[in-house]
C-alpha cells in the first residue's frame, strides 16, 4: 500500500462538533438514521416471511436504490438552485408518510412483497433527493479546514445510527411486531424536522444570473462530463461497490439460511457493522497518517473480501458478529475516503450536482450489484455467490490501485480575477450563444510548452461553462495563436466569471507566462446576431 510522501497536520476528527449549528444537525441526522435502520431491518426481515427466494429479496434491496440511481442528478439540480433547508423539511415530511404508510399496512396485516417493494421505492425516492443536498450543507456548517473531519463525522453518525438502530429495531421486531417498528422510524423524522426548523441557514443573496432547472442540470453534466478527477472518483466507486454489494444484498438469507439466526440475531449483525464502522471512523485520523487514500480503499477492499469469503464458511454466531464489525470498520473508510475525494474536488456552484453524479454511481452500481448477485445466488447458492463476489473484490482492488484517486488540494475558491466584458450596450442575458476569442503572442520556440498548458486549461472552461473550445493559428503570422470557447448564452458566461477558481487562475497564469509583451492577452466577446423581427 502506497504511504504519502508529505501529510499536513490532520485536523482534529472531533473539531466540527465545537460548531453548534452543526452538532444539532449531526445529532439530529443520528437519531433520524437510527429509525431508518429500524425500518430497513423491519422491511428485509419481513421479505424473507414473505418470499425467502433471493431474487424477492435483493429486490427489496435494489428497490432502495435503484431511486437514487434514477434521481440523483436531478436532486443535486433541486439542491443547488431551491433552498436548502427548505428542501430538506419536505424531504422529511415524504420520508414520514412512508414509514407511516408501512405501519399501517404492517398492523392491518396486509403488506405484500410488491407493496413492501412500491413502498421502499418511494423510500428511495426521498433518500435520493436527500442525499446530496444533506452532503452539500457541509460546507455551509464547518471552515474548510474541518471539512474532512465533518465529512468524517458524518459517516461516524450513520454508522453510530447503524450500530444502535438494527439490534434496537430487531429487538423492537421480535417483541413487539414490524408496526411498532416503523411507528419508531416515524418519530424520528419529527426530531430531524424540529432540528431544521431550528437552524437558521444564513439567506442567500439575490442573483441576478441565479440558473433554472434546465440550465442547472446541463451544466452539472457538463462539468461531470469535463472533470477528469471526478471521473477517477465515480470509476473507483463504481468497482468496488459494484463488488461489495453482494454481502449487504444477501446478508438476511446468511444470517437466516447460513448462520441459523433469527431476526433479533439479523439486528445484531447489522448492529456489529455499525459497531466496526465507529471504531474504523475513531482510527481513520491514525490511518491516514500512514496510508494515502489509495492504500486506505485498497485495504477496504482487502478487508471486505475477505469477509464474505469466512461468511461463506458458515461460521459459528460469534465468530460472524466479529467479522461483521470489520465489516464495518472496511465499509467505513471506503465510504469516508471516497467521500472525502469527491468533496475536496469540487467547487460549491456544482457540489450539489456533482455529488448527485457520485451518488448516482454509487447506488447504481449497489443496485446492479444487488440484482446481480441475487440472480447468481439462485444458480451458485449462497456460499457459492459469496465466494466469487470475494475474489471478484480482491482482483479489483488489487487493479484499481494503480489508477490513482486525486489528492484534491486545490483551492477551489472563486478567483474573480476575470475583467467584467466590454459592451457596448446591455445585453439580455438570454442572448447567445457566445464566442469567446483571446489573443496571444507565443514564440516558435514555446509553442509545444504553451499547447500543452493551454490544453489543460481547456479543461477548465468546459468544467465552468464552454461547450466548445479550440486553439487556432494566424495563417499570416503564426506567432499568433487565438484561443476560442463558446458558452450557450451571455449568462452562463457571465456565471463562468464567478465559478473561474483560484487553482484556475494559478493555470491561467501559466499559459500567460508564454505570451509576449507587457500587454495582456486580446478578448474579444461575439454575440449570434440573430436575424431582427420584421
Amino acid at each position: 500500500m502506497s504511504t504519502p510522501e508529505s501529510k499536513p497536520a490532520q485536523a482534529s476528527a472531533f473539531a466540527p462538533l465545537r460548531g453548534r449549528v452543526f452538532a444539532v444537525l449531526w445529532a439530529a441526522t443520528i437519531i433520524g438514521n437510527v429509525g431508518s435502520f429500524m425500518r430497513d431491518v423491519a422491511s428485509a426481515w419481513l421479505v424473507t416471511d414473505l418470499s425467502g427466494a433471493p431474487a424477492a429479496v435483493a429486490l427489496v434491496q435494489a428497490a432502495a436504490t435503484l431511486p437514487i440511481f434514477l434521481l440523483a442528478i436531478p436532486a443535486g439540480v433541486l439542491s443547488d438552485i431551491l433552498d436548502r433547508r427548505k428542501f430538506l423539511i419536505a424531504i422529511q415530511f415524504l420520508l414520514g408518510l412512508v414509514s407511516l404508510s408501512l405501519m399501517l399496512l404492517s398492523t392491518a396485516g396486509l403488506l405484500s412483497v410488491s407493496s413492501l417493494v412500491a413502498l421502499t421505492f418511494l423510500g428511495g425516492i426521498g433518500a435520493a433527493l436527500m442525499a446530496p443536498t444533506w452532503q452539500a450543507i457541509v460546507p455551509e456548517l464547518v471552515e474548510k479546514p474541518d471539512l474532512k473531519s465533518a465529512v468524517a463525522l458524518n459517516s461516524l453518525g450513520i454508522n453510530i445510527s447503524r450500530a444502535i438502530g438494527p439490534a434496537l429495531g430487531g429487538l423492537i421486531l421480535a417483541t413487539l411486531g414490524a408496526g411498532f417498528t416503523y411507528g419508531a422510524d416515524v418519530l424520528s423524522y419529527v426530531v430531524v424536522i424540529a432540528a431544521l426548523i431550528w437552524w437558521r441557514r444564513a439567506p442567500q443573496a439575490d442573483d441576478a444570473l441565479s440558473e433554472r432547472f434546465t440550465g442547472a442540470f446541463i451544466a452539472g453534466l457538463r462539468y461531470a462530463r469535463a472533470s477528469r478527477e471526478l471521473h477517477v472518483v465515480l470509476l473507483r466507486a463504481a468497482v468496488f461497490f459494484a463488488c461489495a454489494s453482494a454481502v449487504w444484498a444477501l446478508l438476511p438469507l446468511v444470517a437466516r439460511n447460513l448462520l441459523g439466526g433469527g431476526a433479533g440475531f439479523y439486528g445484531i449483525l447489522l448492529g456489529a457493522v455499525g459497531a466496526g464502522a465507529i471504531i474504523g471512523a475513531l482510527l481513520l485520523p491514525r490511518l491516514r497518517a500512514r496510508f494515502d487514500a489509495d492504500g486506505l480503499l485498497l485495504l477496504a477492499g482487502i478487508v471486505t473480501a475477505a469477509v464474505m469469503a469466512t461468511l461463506a464458511l458458515a461460521p459459528p454466531q460469534g465468530i460472524a458478529v466479529a467479522i461483521l464489525m470489520l465489516l464495518g470498520a472496511a465499509w467505513i473508510i471506503a465510504l469516508t475516503t471516497l467521500n472525502g475525494v469527491a468533496q475536496s474536488i469540487l467547487p460549491n456552484w456544482v457540489r450539489g450536482r456533482a455529488l448527485a453524479v457520485y451518488l448516482t454511481v454509487f447506488n447504481g452500481a449497489m443496485t446492479a450489484g444487488s440484482l446481480s448477485w441475487g440472480t447468481v445466488a439462485e444458480a451458485a447458492g449462497l456460499r457459492g455467490t459469496l465466494v466469487i463476489a470475494a475474489g471478484g473484490l480482491l482482483v479489483a482492488a488489487i487493479v484499481m490501485h494503480r489508477v490513482r484517486l486525486p489528492a484534491g488540494e486545490a483551492d477551489l475558491a472563486p478567483s474573480n480575477h476575470w475583467p467584467e466584458p466590454l459592451v457596448a450596450s446591455s445585453v439580455a442575458p438570454d442572448r447567445g450563444p457566445v464566442l469567446i476569442l483571446i489573443e496571444y503572442r507565443v514564440q516558435a520556440t514555446d509553442r509545444e510548452a504553451f499547447v500543452a498548458a493551454i490544453r489543460r486549461l481547456a479543461v477548465a472552461r468546459r468544467r465552468d461553462g464552454a461547450h466548445d473550445w479550440g486553439i487556432t493559428e494566424d495563417t499570416a503570422d503564426p506567432e499568433t495563436l487565438v484561443e476560442w470557447f463558446v458558452v450557450s448564452s451571455w449568462a452562463e458566461h457571465l456565471r463562468q466569471h464567478k465559478r473561474v477558481s483560484k487553482a484556475d487562475a494559478d493555470l491561467q497564469q501559466q499559459v500567460r507566462r508564454f505570451h509576449l509583451g507587457d500587454a495582456p492577452p486580446v478578448v474579444r466577446h461575439f454575440l449570434d446576431l440573430r436575424p431582427t423581427p420584421a
